[in-house]
């Protein structure tokens, strides 16, 4: 508080004014009252002493306006006010008409001391976007205006603070689709404030819709005819676009450059420029430049400039260009954008070339601006917006250059003078009594052979007429001429200009130049004199056109070679005073303001002394010219040498490039012959396809003509057409004939095979039936195998009846073929009669499709079992295989058991024959021994046991 006291020039003398009591009482009830409408009445009564008593107002009652937003934000009333009155304290908008200096510096003093102690906590800012959003026209549009002021007074703090909000920016930028126009429009006023220098605001603006939205706004206003919002929106658009590449490339990307168009559609009567029309196209035309700026990424301004050639928006401001009627300022600035939309785009350059001027005879555009441009009575801006337009036509365009140059040409200068041509203008210029008119033909010609080292040779040709009865002189000589005749010293630094442009990088130009004996001593003597201020200028350009004289000398003049020019320069003028001359260029001032940008832009005709592309090559030359004056002879020539090689290097890349580019003219050739060879293959084939089209309909329309005559003659054509359908049925029938033996084929050899399986299992079952009584070990696995073989009987039944089912649906195919052969044949007799055979061959042909769908069922079914057959076969054979093993196991078995037996056998013989050969011994010794029938009787009843044993068993 005592700070902001100190800004009033300290505390008063007197006694307080009776307004500051008041403020306080009204101060500390809106602190203290309970009552609502007490705090309303309050800050209302504060509103209207806030503009007389700002200082008091702001200091007292701040911190409870601030306050009241935060509290009382359901009465939309009170808010309104408080915002009201923050706005008056802060804000220097208010009526400074009784205001003075100093009051008025005091103001703004004020106005950024409150927005500080405002924006010191960062919570109010919130506070002040959370108001902006509601809807109420009283709380909205107040808080639009505060924060408005308060971005003018501190605007990089608040819009950090606003940055870092959530949602801050995009909570502005509703602002722009309220319906009521006050509040859109002070909230364009808000967003030019928000995003002046802060390129990451105008990113989430620009992604906000916001160039829609403005757009939007500009047509709904009337474009150029609009009021002050159409100006608010294009200083928006151009804070947004300006130095700002990716807002560029959104513009570009989203196709808002054909919306511009419309900005330029002036009509013809152009009576009607308002002051506010003029302001508006004045700022759509910087809008169109900030776009094509050559300050831009070179492929930005070249995506720009042709999306502006292809919607038209270059041919509209063209059309403005050559309209009558005007004003100068619309008139210049729709030169420097056409200037920047052509620059080093060739397609749009070619374009401009082609336009004309509605004169009678139509002139080119380029002709009637060369024409203001020499013309010393029009505007010194204007000449300088053509001169501009001339450079930028000739940047990076050799054929514009050669058009131009072809006008000084000897051939095509026009002998009747009917029309005058940009080289003639350029002529006169050059050599007029305006010095301006000389700097400016002098710099436009110079553009004319940037580069270009053959139209450098081709304008040595070109010769002057001086006086009737004199013999023509070149204009190089004409140049030199005026140049020794002491003119003004625009005039010769724009002569300088063009001759050092034009000897640079031209051996054939360097030797014309030295071939005139008074060029050398000239140049000699203007740097080695010492001359004024003025004149330093003049002698740093005459050191560099001695320089290029010697760095592009190719020697082939004996008297000027590099080295006696070196000798020359060190015996009369010195090296190091030399290169003190040659560096008075770069330190003028003058030359650093023409380096900054390609627009000549001066605050005075005496300013124009250097050109942008002329700074360039002073850069380039000045330093390999200082190092060439102290080159030795030896160095030189090695120099030479080395420049030879490259010549001669330059020379097979220069063919080579011929001869790709002569080839690649042919692949183009080639190319557009296979693409019209391919149009042509796809023409013919849809033809093709058409008359193919055209054949089937023809043979749809010849079938249709066939069942009409056949409904004439229908006796006729009836009995040919069931002859044909029994046709295809009989062919049908043989079909099926045919399936039908091979089943009975397959059928018999199912069965063949079947028989040979019987016949091999009953062989085995009577093997095993044989060994069955030979032994009683072997009874359990012949009953095993008759088991099996029960089993293997049973599935030959089942086969058995298989076949059987089959056989009777073949006897049952038979059966409906038989029939199908006795329709068809009682089917002839019937076509006599064309009704009855009609009739007829409709049921038979019912009937037959019937049957052949039943027959193809059939004869599916019996591929089924076919299948299922071959199953049961495959299964069968595994069994027998099976059976055979055990079989043979079985003899195996039988075999040993006999070969036992007999060694049993044996074995008994051997002990009856000791038996009785022991009972002999006995009976000798005289041992009882029992009597042999005893012994048989024994025998027999053991016999008769084990006999009954095994019929039991």
């Amino acid at each position: 508080m005592n700070f902001l006291r100190g800004v009033m020039g300290g505390p008063s003398a007197g006694p307080q004014p009776s307004g500051a009591d008041t403020i306080q009482k009204l101060c500390d009830r809106v602190a203290s009252s309970t009552l609502l409408d007490d705090r309303r009445d309050a800050v209302r009564a504060l509103k209207s002493l806030s503009k007389k008593y700002r200082l008091e107002v702001g200091i007292q009652a701040m911190e409870h306006l601030i306050h009241v937003l935060q509290t009382d934000r359901s009465d939309s009333e009170i808010i309104g006010y408080a915002l009201d009155t923050l706005y008056n304290v802060i804000s220097n908008d208010l009526e400074e008409e009784e205001q003075e200096e100093n009051s008025a510096k005091q103001a703004d003093d004020l106005g950024s001391q409150f927005t500080e102690i405002f924006i010191k906590q960062q919570e109010n800012v919130t506070l002040l976007l959370t108001l902006v959003e509601e809807f109420d026209f009283h709380v909205r549009w107040p808080g639009v205006k505060l924060l408005t002021s308060l971005l003018k007074q501190q605007g990089p703090q608040v819009q950090q603070i606003i940055l870092v909000s959530p949602m801050g920016v995009s909570r502005l930028m509703d602002l722009l689709a309220d319906s009521r126009e006050v509040i859109r429009n002070d909230g364009v006023l808000l967003l030019q404030q928000l995003t002046k220098s802060n390129a990451a605001i105008q990113k989430i603006v620009a992604f906000e819709n916001a160039f829609e939205r403005l757009l939007d706004i500009i047509t709904e206003e009337g474009n150029s005819d609009g009021g002050i919002v159409v100006e608010d929106c294009l200083l928006l658009l151009q804070n947004l676009l300006k130095n700002n590449n990716s807002n560029q490339n959104f513009f570009k990307e989203g196709s808002y450059i054909q919306r511009m168009k419309p900005w330029f559609e002036v009509g013809d009567d152009n009576c009607g420029w308002s002051a506010q029309k003029v302001t508006n196209l004045h700022l759509m035309l910087q809008l169109v430049r900030v776009l094509v700026s050559p300050t831009n990424p070179p492929g930005a301004t070249s995506s720009c400039q042709k999306a502006m050639f292809h919607c038209g928006l270059l041919q509209q401001l063209c059309t403005i260009l050559m309209a009558t009627g005007v004003p100068a300022d619309i008139l210049t600035e729709t030169i420097n954008t056409v200037s920047e939309v052509i620059r080093g785009c060739q397609t749009n350059q070619d374009y401009f070339a082609s336009v004309n001027a509605p004169s009678n005879p139509p002139r080119p555009a380029i002709v009637v601006l060369l024409m203001s441009m020499v013309n010393e009575r029009q505007p010194f801006v204007l000449r300088c917006a053509v001169l501009y337009c001339f450079q930028c036509f000739l940047y990076k365009n050799q054929k514009g250059q050669g058009e131009i140059v072809s006008t000084l040409l000897p051939s095509t200068i026009d002998a009747t003078g009917n029309s005058v041509s940009a080289g003639q203008l350029l002529c006169g210029g050059l050599f007029s009594t305006d010095s301006l008119s000389n700097w400016c033909a002098a710099v436009a010609l110079a553009h004319a052979l940037q580069e270009n080292a053959t139209l450098k040779e081709q304008l040595l040709r070109v010769q002057l007429a001086t006086s009737i009865g004199n013999p023509p002189v070149s204009l190089l000589q004409q140049c030199t001429n005026i140049l020794s005749q002491g003119s003004k010293v625009q005039t010769r630094v724009g002569l300088l200009m063009l001759l050092c442009t034009w000897l640079s990088n031209c051996s054939i130009a360097v030797t014309h130049f030295l071939h005139n004996p008074a060029n050398v001593p000239f140049l000699t003597g203007q740097i080695a004199e010492n001359l004024g201020e003025e004149e330093q200028l003049v002698q740093g350009l005459c050191a560099l056109l001695l320089g290029i004289s010697i760095y592009y000398n190719d020697n082939s003049l004996e008297n000027y070679r590099k080295e006696k020019l070196k000798q020359l320069i060190e015996k009369r003028i010195g090296r190091e005073n030399f290169i003190e001359k040659l560096g008075f260029i770069s330190k003028h001032e003058l030359y650093s303001r023409a380096a900054q940008k390609p627009q000549p832009s001066f605050s005075s005709p005496d300013h124009m002394m250097f050109d942008h592309e002329f700074t360039k090559l002073v850069k380039e030359l000045e330093g390999v010219i200082s190092k060439a004056i102290y080159k030795s002879s030896e160095e030189d020539k090695k120099e030479e040498e080395v420049k030879k090689t490259l010549e001669q290097h330059d020379n097979i890349v220069t063919h080579y490039k011929k001869v790709i580019r002569e080839q690649d003219q042919e692949l183009e050739e080639l190319k557009q012959r296979v693409n019209a060879l391919t149009s042509q293959n796809e023409q013919l084939q849809a033809t093709v396809t058409q008359q193919v089209s055209q054949i089937q309909q023809h043979k749809d329309q010849y079938n249709l003509l066939k069942v009409q005559l056949g409904k004439d003659t229908q006796h006729h054509n009836s009995h040919g057409d069931t002859l044909q359908m029994n046709g295809i049925q009989t062919e049908e029938v043989s079909k099926l004939k045919e399936e039908l033996e091979e089943w009975k084929n397959k059928h018999e050899l199912l069965q063949g095979q079947l028989k040979e399986k019987e016949s091999v299992i009953e062989k085995l079952n009577s093997s095993q039936l044989e060994m069955g009584t030979t032994e009683q070990s072997s009874q359990t696995s012949k009953f095993g195998g008759l088991e099996h073989n029960n089993e293997l009987q049973k599935e030959l039944e089942m086969l058995k009846s298989q076949l059987q089912l089959q056989s009777a649906e073949i006897s049952k195919l038979q059966m409906e073929n038989q029939k199908l052969q006795v329709m068809n044949t009682t089917a002839d007799p019937m076509l006599g009669d064309s009704g009855a055979t009609a009739a007829t061959s409709s049921e038979l042909e019912g009937r037959l499709e019937q049957e052949i769908k039943e027959l193809k069922s059939e004869v599916k079914a019996l591929s089924e079992e076919k299948e299922s057959l071959k199953q049961h076969l495959d299964s069968s054979s595994s069994t027998v295989a099976i059976l055979q093993d055990e079989k043979s196991k079985l003899q195996r078995e039988v075999a040993e058991s006999k070969k036992e037996q007999d060694d049993l056998l044996v074995l008994l013989a051997d002990q009856d024959q000791k038996i009785s050969a022991l009972k002999i011994k006995l009976k000798d010794l005289g041992v009882p021994v029992e009597d042999e029938d005893d012994t048989e009787s024994g025998d027999q009843g053991d016999e008769d046991e084990d006999g009954d044993e095994e019929e039991q068993d």
